[in-house]
């Protein structure tokens, strides 16, 4: 069986914003423009979006329906895409409340890190809430696997992720291993952009995709290296970091879990979120009862 969320019983409290924060620019993908507004919402209620004013549902797992290029969320016939940099600033900075509506197919893709997202939040500020945080406690090791994608999800007394990416040359093969709280993802995380060799650019461009993407919010890998300078040595695996925290995002609770992840991606991410999230729920559906 999955392991179950549980309370906390050392004082760590949800939070939600102290005041609501906005966003307006293009899709990474789509090039279309979109206006993200996030807004305090009261403990239990945890994260949610509203789509164009017409469908609102938890951000979980159960509603990803695509993570072919980035992970898309969708209800009643209404999607949303590239979800996991604003979840991964929201998740990074500690966040557990929040109304996420979205107008527009895709949210903003801003700088291409989550850096834009996390400084609104840091300036903003959150407010703890009386209840106590909703936390994802494994009693015991969980291992997923997508051909050579590994994640293995272990007990932790923290949120610890070890990223390992393995990628041809000149990005190659890449470590980092980090404590996730909100002064090691604004430093160490939030900055990092999105990436991609020159030619698969070049080929989601002819496929009508990347259509928002240019060298200020993306790092794209010619064959001698970067066509732009890097924030940091190693801008690709502290992104893919990034990413896991925003899909991780999607369990409905804080996860106190160390992730090792080999060559992973949003698919299996996803995938492991899903099967981690049923104990879950009715712990969860009791938290948000009026």
């Amino acid at each position: 069986m999955p392991p179950a969320i549980t309370r906390s019983n050392q004082l760590h409290y949800q939070t939600t914003l102290r005041d609501a924060i906005e966003f307006a620019g293009v899709g990474l993908h789509t090039g279309d423009p979109g206006r993200v507004r996030i807004t305090p919402s009261k403990a239990g209620a945890g994260l949610r979006f509203r789509l164009n004013d017409a469908v609102e549902f938890p951000a979980r797992a159960d509603y990803v329906v695509d993570t072919r290029r980035a992970t898309m969320l969708g209800f009643e016939g209404h999607t949303v895409s590239t979800v996991e940099h604003l979840l991964s600033a929201i998740l990074g900075m500690g966040i557990d409340n929040a109304l996420i509506s979205v107008e527009g197919p895709e949210i903003p893709v801003m700088d291409g890190s989550a850096k834009v997202f996390a400084d609104a939040i840091a300036h903003v500020g959150s407010v703890v809430q009386r209840e106590p945080r909703l936390r994802f406690i494994p009693t015991e090791p969980y291992l997923f696997r997508d051909g050579d994608k590994l994640l293995i999800v272990v007990p932790s007394s923290a949120f610890r992720i070890r990223m390992t990416v393995d990628y041809d040359e000149p990005i190659g093969a890449q470590y980092r291993d980090i404590e996730v709280d909100p002064a090691t993802y604004t430093s160490e995380i939030a900055p990092n952009r999105t990436f991609g060799f020159q030619h698969e650019v070049e080929a989601l461009i002819r496929r009508g995709l990347a259509q928002g993407g240019t060298l200020e919010n993306a790092v794209v890998f010619g064959p001698d290296g970067p066509l732009a300078p890097l924030r940091s040595s190693d801008e690709p695996c502290r992104h893919k970091i990034l990413d896991l925290i925003g899909d991780f995002a999607l369990l409905g609770a804080y996860p106190q879990c160390e992730i090792i992840a080999i060559k992973s991606g949003h698919k299996l991410h996803c995938l492991a979120v899903r099967e981690l999230r049923p104990a879950s729920a009715t712990l969860r559906a009791a938290a948000v009862s009026p």
